[in-house]
């Protein structure tokens, strides 16, 4: 499994900025993708998943109609559109994988107890939201 994000940056608060992730080497009908971040001095949390095979998407409440999670199975891409940023969602944004179930779904609300349900991840890429 190979996970590659690009896309980070600064930008200002009510700015946009749309994430990739190029996810590679698994099947995206066993697998869900999602991302995940992690601020300075702060725990690391779930952000948004996807489900292929359930062909359903999941966000944290605090980006729950701001962020919006996509693929493009034909090119291997995950994505994430974040809108109306705020200088709280400041952080690594992570790229990750796991099998399709509970501790999947366990993991993204709860990383921190549920850590073994994310299966591979990738670098990271920096987002900063300046106020």
């Amino acid at each position: 499994v190979q996970l590659v994000e690009s896309g980070g940056g600064v930008v200002q608060a009510g700015g946009s900025l749309r994430l990739s992730c190029a996810a590679t080497g698994f099947s995206y009908d066993d697998y869900c993708i999602g991302w995940f971040r992690q601020a300075p001095g702060k725990e690391r949390e779930g952000v948004a998943s996807i489900s292929h095979s359930e062909a359903k998407s999941e966000y944290a409440s605090s980006v729950k109609g701001r962020f919006t999670i996509s693929s493009d199975r034909a090119k291997n891409m995950v994505f994430l559109q974040m809108d109306n940023l705020r200088p709280e969602d400041t952080a690594v944004y992570y790229c990750a994988a796991g099998e399709d179930g509970v501790y999947w779904y366990q993991a993204l609300a709860n990383f921190t107890r549920y850590y073994y349900g994310v299966d591979d991840w990738g670098k990271g890429t920096q987002v900063t939201v300046s106020s």
